[in-house]
């Protein structure tokens, strides 16, 4: 039997990388095909069975088994309380799978909810763990019926005992029970801190090398500090496995070097509380650098740091700490102490050789074969425990010592009365600090306080002290005596006759002490008073004190923060019910810092109505990458992702010699995963190539060995550049057949003394991005090349886009399994017109989950993990039915689920304290109709589950009932599209057609415009040429229709023109718009820079005038105008003041009629013109026109842009494209400080999830703001001198904000000094640029 298992552990190390696999020397353990499922308590005799008390023999243990009858017809205790147990024996250790119980046959006595507790002693119980809790099992609802558990992970024990939680309300505590599972034995030796085990490779082969390696063992201890194993070896390989703080830490090497360039220690935690004494099994597996930890069924990969993959081990593994002939890298380390078995190295059995006497131990210490149990008695407290035992009295002696472990800050350890009203002493736990408070009567100083100890509540067992005589006392913490608190305050003590630890009294309420502690949850032991030990068997039997709701000889700590289920890096701090997730600095949020706070890409961004700039995005959202910085550059068709490295441009390539070869590496703002999620999900990437040469040769064409090549994403060298494609040995020039020299392939190949150069885009992104360029052909003489490697840029994301359309009630499509134990989060958008629909469903046995619109404004998410359903609903205020995209956010984790529809408050129901955790599916995941229910009717797209995007597109192909893709995004999105700007369908998104606005960008949003020189004007002619009357006009200003198919009807009897202006040189025209009759319309400023508007439409003597206002509006200063005509009426507006209404006089007549040309800056026109338009014609306007539109018609963008209407366009002099016109901000946008998307902001994470540091260098930032105080005032100067120089040039030079001094009224000043307005900038042509 030995020799098949060995066996099997051998062949097992070439197949166990990524698997668990626990190979133990158990020779008594059942095989594979044998389950272990014995009844275990059926053939015990009734000595095997003890409990706390029975009512009478007849309902005596022994009667306790499953469906027997004998007695009473099972146990029953003579007292129906919390403090009553029942004790099963097995005669020695078994594994144990299942536990089932009954009531007393035929009564209404029977347990409803019971805990098990096991040991392998009868003493130092453990309480069954169970989804991370002290687990209690549902009970019996009647007298008869079994009801059976199966235990979530077997145990090992020899002694069972079951503690009655509640019972019938009809009768009292009633049990029957059965044990199942298997027998179990394993070789045990006990360490006794001096000892060591070591185990020898061999006498010719002393230093072993292994690329794998197995090593699995059992151990129980009660230190929290010991070497487990280790091995080094001469090159500076090791391995060990120790405790440190009651933690496991498993520490490797597989070789460094001395120069540093390879660092190969790894080290990594796992595990806490391990100093319980009881058994605990690891099991280590190695694959070259790749590791596998496993410790009590968690197991934790990772990779160990360095190049090399064997470990070397000289001479031997030691077990159960150091050899004494340990090198100096091993440090001074204490020994293991306590019990191992099972331990198996790489298929030896250690344990059977060291029985066996074929391992020789160290001369120091003592090897048994027999587990040496300790003499400590521990008490468990909770919430209302108390634990009162008697003292000496009237001793002038005040002495206790206990040690104590929690994770509560605050908590009562201990208060006793001293005797003759001399006062009273409490020690209590305020915040992780040992606090003394004594109150004393009858001296000068009523109180004494002493504090010791900090951050004491970190689970981990410490020893408290404390003595008290005449006028001395003195506290000591963890038995530091040079830490020790004392007090030479006057003090009188004489000892009372109780001491009571943990909690108080009910009788004592009326004593004057504080109640404001809380009472002490957790654990003590070695409670010593007045020196003496108190015997805690003792106070359990009733013999000695008293007590209420403390465990005796079991410590039930459980720390909540491991396995950690704070994720991304968060911090996890717990009391003794719950635990807590900080999440700040990592870019996540929520109860277990899940959710990503950014958004997955850049085309989420777009869609949000956010701007080109710099974001942080979160491609994977709640999976393993964190988020990275990148900038969005939003254009009108595309959004481009940018992801920078810090390679310069024209880097010179220089050799490294002797290699005669140069490497130019890449780093990104991000790591190669973070790029892969991204080009993953890009529609296309590209980056840009130039490699400029002289001497130099790139590809060697046509038939050489490249000198050149690149490495890309998956550390492959890649012999193509760019223009090219994989596998493909060209340049761009080789491709289009237009290299300098026809005969080769790249131009730098034919190796000229010229400089040449080879540029163009890579663009296969399952390369992309660059990572390492290598250069060959650069230690000839003569020979120089630089290098320009781009941006990495992708546009598109498929995830986010990823849509389908179910059209049948009963479509579906099934994905496999949603794996989502203990954390789980599902986001999607939905679009429909349907009231109700379920949206997608997975089932396991009793566990599912579940998302459905169930009515028109309710979406619910439900789910099942064991403790009965749950069910969470968001009401909308409005339907949900509107065919409008909606998003839908839901979460559940071990604390709480969660539910978020659109921008509603999030809806949160908490998890229970104990329970069930884990979410167990079977089934597949079913998006649309599951299980005969009415599926959704509408579109789903980009459904992400734990930050995985599901493929319905893909799906939807080969599904009937379901179509992939998605129409109508503008139903939602053409909000975006702003000032006139058209919402166009695409089958991936939308976007804005602008031609039909003054303004242009992703969402119609920056303002066209253009700087105008004095004497500079721009004619559109409304007639196309050729037509002279008649022609096209009308219904292009009155529609969307294009020009050259508009009907040819001349009259207006309405319009609406808008724009910005600024300038400071009045008087002037902005605008005029002419007919081939005597009418007109002009915007002028006259010589007082007032604004004025002039109606000549026919039937009146003069032409009618309105003065928008009285403000000097030539100021430099952008200001915006907005007409609108119905007929007579016209309504005026300026800048942000309210609108003001005129009216045409009575006899003028309703149209426009003719229109001819429309004028800016200038008229020049043939023909009369009013006199008045003539005197403001010279010399013409200098300044800024912006955003000019009137009616459908943009004329100033169709001179800057080519459009439709561009050929209709004529200018004098060269527009130079500015936003110094613009249209001043009315309301400030989001600060970066405050936008939680910006990259700019404060919550910026670093590329590695964590806050970027806020320490600054106090002396490098007077520095530097010394420094720019000095630059800003010599710019200043030069400013003015080069004003005063150039002010006879004609220029216009930048208007600068007047103070509000120099403002007419109350508004101009606050025009004047608002810093959102956009500065002129000098764009003359002489362009003076300061």
């Amino acid at each position: 039997m030995v020799v098949v298992l060995r066996a099997s552990c051998r062949a097992a190390l070439f197949l166990w990388i990524f698997s668990n696999i626990s190979c133990r020397a158990r020779t008594a353990l059942p095989s594979s095909a044998q389950k272990c499922d014995e009844p275990l308590v059926s053939n015990l005799g009734h000595s095997s069975f003890s409990s706390s008390s029975f009512l009478s023999n007849s309902y005596a243990p022994g009667y306790a088994k499953l469906n027997k009858r004998g007695g009473a017809g099972g146990w029953c205790p003579s007292d129906s309380d919390h403090y009553q147990w029942l004790q099963v024996d097995f005669g020695n250790r078994k594994q144990i799978s299942s536990i089932a119980t009954q009531g007393r046959y035929s009564s209404s006595d029977w347990v409803t909810q019971y805990r098990m507790l096991y040991s392998d002693t009868g003493r130092n119980w453990k309480p069954y763990h169970q989804d991370g809790n002290v687990w209690a099992f549902p009970g019996n609802i009647n007298s008869d019926n079994v009801v059976r558990h199966d235990l979530q992970h077997p145990v090992v024990a020899r002694y069972v005992r079951i503690l009655p939680l509640d019972w019938s309300g009809e009768g009292q505590i009633g049990l029957r029970i059965e044990v199942y599972g298997c027998p179990y034995w394993a070789d045990v030796i006990n360490f006794d801190g001096h000892v060591v085990l070591p185990y020898r490779f061999g006498h010719k082969k002393k230093t072993l090398k292994t690329l794998k390696d197995v090593i699995a063992l059992k151990f129980k201890t009660s230190e929290s500090e010991g070497v487990i194993f280790h091995g080094e070896g001469q090159q500076g390989d090791y391995i060990t496995l120790e405790l440190k703080k009651a933690k496991l830490v498993l520490s490797l090497n597989l070789g460094s070097n001395q120069y540093g360039s390879i660092y190969g220690h790894t080290s990594v935690t796992t595990g806490s509380l391990l100093d319980d004494h009881h058994w605990h099994s690891v099991v280590i597996e190695r694959h070259g650098r790749n590791i596998n930890l496993t410790l009590d069924r968690h197991m934790q990969h990772f990779r160990i740091n360095g190049e090399f993959d064997y470990l070397d081990l000289d001479y031997e593994i030691t077990f159960g700490g150091l050899p004494f002939s340990g090198k100096p890298s091993s440090g001074s380390r204490k020994n293991f102490k306590g019990c191992m078995e099972s331990i198996v190295y790489n298929t030896n059995n250690i344990t059977d050789m060291a029985r066996r006497k074929k391992l020789e131990p160290s001369h120091v210490g003592n090897l048994s074969f027999s587990c040496v149990e300790p003499h400590t008695v521990p008490v468990f407290f909770n919430a209302t425990s108390y634990l009162e035992v008697p003292g000496r009295p009237n001793q002038d002696v005040f002495s206790i010592s206990f040690q104590f472990r929690t994770w509560n800050p605050n908590g009562r350890l201990l208060f006793s009365n001293f005797a003759e009203g001399l006062g009273n002493v409490e020690l209590d736990l305020i915040e992780g600090k040992v606090s003394v408070h004594l109150n004393v009567t009858g001296g000068k100083k009523n109180q004494i306080d002493i504090f010791s100890g900090t951050g004491l509540n970190d689970g981990q067992w410490h020893e408290v002290q404390f003595l008290a005589k005449e006028n001395f006392a003195v506290l000591t913490i963890d038995g530091d005596e040079a830490s020790s608190v004392r007090s030479n305050s006057p003090l009188k003590v004489m000892t009372g006759d109780k001491y009571l630890y943990g909690g108080f009294l009910t009788q004592m309420n009326g004593l004057e002490h504080s109640v404001l502690h809380l009472s002490f949850q957790g654990c003590m032991q070695l409670i010593h008073v007045d020196d003496q030990l108190v015997d805690l068997h003792a106070v359990e039997q009733g013999k000695l004190g008293s007590f209420a709701n403390v465990s005796i000889d079991m410590c039930a700590i459980i720390d909540r923060c491991v396995p950690n289920h704070c994720e991304h890096g968060s911090k996890c701090t717990q009391t003794w019910d719950s635990f807590t997730c900080t999440c700040n600095g990592t870019g996540y949020s929520g109860a277990t810092c899940h959710n990503s706070i950014y958004e997955l890409s850049c085309e989420a961004y777009k869609h949000l109505g956010k701007a080109s700039g710099s974001y942080w995005i979160d491609p994977d959202g709640s999976g393993v990458l964190g988020p990275l910085k990148v900038y969005c550059n939003m254009t009108e068709d595309k959004v481009w992702t940018i992801v920078s490295h810090n390679l310069p441009a024209q880097s010179a390539v220089a050799s490294n010699k002797p290699e005669k070869h140069a490497s130019l590496q890449l780093n990104y703002d991000a790591t190669m995963d973070q790029i892969s999620a991204i080009t993953g999900s890009a529609e296309y990437c590209e980056q840009f190539v130039s490699y400029f040469c002289r001497l130099s040769r790139l590809l060697n064409t046509p038939e050489g060995n490249p000198h050149t090549w690149w490495i890309g994403k998956s550390n492959e060298k890649h012999y193509y550049w760019g223009g090219s494609g994989p596998g493909i040995q060209k340049c761009a020039c080789g491709i289009e057949r237009n290299c300098t020299d026809s005969r080769y392939y790249c131009n730098c190949d034919a190796d000229h003394k010229q400089w040449r150069k080879d540029t163009g885009f890579l663009s296969y992104k399952d390369h992309l991005p660059v990572s390492q360029v290598i250069v060959g052909d650069i230690d000839r003489p003569g020979s120089e090349a630089k290098l320009t490697v781009g941006p990495l840029r992708c546009h598109g994301d498929q995830n986010y886009w990823n849509a389908a359309s179910f059209i049948t009630p009963s479509s579906y499509l099934h994905f496999s399994t949603f794996q989502g134990e203990t954390s789980a989060d599902i986001s999607f958008y939905f679009k429909t017109s349907a009231r109700d629909g379920v949206f997608l469903e997975n089932l396991g046995n009793t566990d599912f989950i579940k998302l459905e619109l169930k009515s028109a404004t309710d979406v619910s998410f439900s789910f099942d993990v064991g403790n009965g359903p749950v069910e969470i609903i968001v009401r909308s205020p409005s339907p949900l039915s509107d065919d409008q995209w909606h998003r839908v956010m839901a979460e559940r984790n071990v604390k709480q689920a969660s539910l978020q529809v659109d921008q509603l408050p999030v809806e949160i129901r908490k998890a229970p304290t104990e329970g069930h955790t884990r979410l167990e599916l079977y089934s597949q995941l079913y998006v649309g109709a599951a299980g005969g229910q009415k599926g959704f009717l509408g579109c789903i797209r980009s459904l992400r589950m734990n930050g995985v995007t599901l493929d319905l597109e893909e799906r939807a192909k080969v599904t009937p009932g379901v179509k992939p893709g998605c129409s109508g995004h503008c139903t939602s999105f053409g909000m975006y599209c702003q000032n006139g700007g058209k919402c166009v369908e695409k089958y991936n998104g939308y976007s804005c057609d602008c031609s039909r606005t003054a303004y242009d960008g992703p969402f119609c949003k920056k303002e066209v415009g253009a700087f105008f020189e004095e004497g500079m004007w721009l004619r559109y002619n409304f007639s196309s040429a050729g037509n002279n009357m008649k022609d096209l006009v009308s219904r292009t200003l009155l529609s969307s229709t294009e020009p050259e198919n508009s009907a040819s009807d001349l009259t207006l009897d309405r319009g609406e023109l808008s724009f910005s202006f600024s300038t400071s040189k009045p008087p002037s025209v902005l605008l005029y718009i002419s007919s081939y009759t005597k009418d007109y319309m002009a915007v002028l400023l006259n010589a007082s820079g007032n604004l004025q508007i002039r109606y000549n439409l026919g039937g009146t003597k003069e032409p009618y005038n309105i003065n928008v206002d009285h403000r000097n509006v030539a100021n430099g200063q952008p200001h915006s105008i907005n007409i609108t005509r119905r007929g007579k009426e016209i309504i005026v507006q300026l800048d942000h003041y309210p609108p003001v209404t005129h009216s045409l006089p009575g006899i003028s007549d309703l149209q426009f009629s003719s229109l001819k040309s429309l004028f800016l800056g200038k008229v020049i026109e043939l023909g009369t013109i009013d006199e008045e338009i003539r005197k403001y014609n010279t010399p013409g306007f200098s300044g800024c026109l912006s955003r000019v539109q009137f009616n459908q018609l943009a004329p100033l963008k169709a001179a800057l842009r080519p459009t439709n209407i561009s050929s209709r366009v004529h200018t004098e002099g060269q527009l130079v494209e500015s936003n110094c016109g613009a249209n001043p901000l009315t309301i400030q946008p989001m600060s970066s400080v405050t936008d939680p998307w910006h990259a700019d902001s404060g919550a910026d994470p670093s590329h590695d999830g964590k806050m970027l540091g806020s320490n600054v260098n106090r002396n490098s930032a007077i520095i530097g703001g010394i420094i720019a105080v000095v630059i800003f005032t010599i710019l200043c100067t030069l400013v003015f001198l080069i004003r005063y120089m150039f002010r006879h040039k004609g220029t216009y030079h930048t208007n600068e904000a007047k103070g509000a001094e120099s403002a007419e009224s109350a508004d101009a000043a606050i025009m004047n000094n608002d810093p959102n307005f956009t500065e002129t900038i000098d764009e003359s042509k002489k362009e003076w640029l300061i």
